[in-house]
């Protein structure tokens, strides 16, 4: 089965990363809404070193077809040199909402 709409998901150093991403992904119709959790802590393997970071994760959602245009704009606005881009297919979810993200997200050219 196709899953027609995902949800991704990228981490921030701070809240201002965190509202910029998801300002731009909103402005440009890439998604329909983006949640800002605070208070999660990254460990993770990073050219050869463990860090340790606090961070904010976004919730990203918006349509399959939009993934690679959504990829691509966190890259352009993003400060990491690589930043997590993710996607998760939602299985199923209420129809007026999953018609929501429909509405409120680019037709891709």
């Amino acid at each position: 089965m196709h899953n027609r709409h995902i949800v991704m998901l990228t981490t921030c150093p701070d809240m201002d990363c965190a509202e910029t991403v998801a300002a731009h992904l909103i402005d440009n119709q890439l998604a329909s809404c983006v949640n800002i959790v605070p208070g999660v802590r990254s460990i993770y393997r990073w050219q050869g070193e463990t860090h340790q970071d606090n961070e904010l994760l976004l919730l990203i959602k918006t349509r399959t077809e939009l993934s690679a245009a959504v990829q691509a704009a966190i890259v352009e606005v993003h400060p990491y040199q690589q930043p997590e881009a993710i996607a998760l297919p939602i299985q199923s979810g209420l129809a007026g909402y999953l018609a929501w993200i429909d509405d409120n997200t680019a037709t891709p050219q």
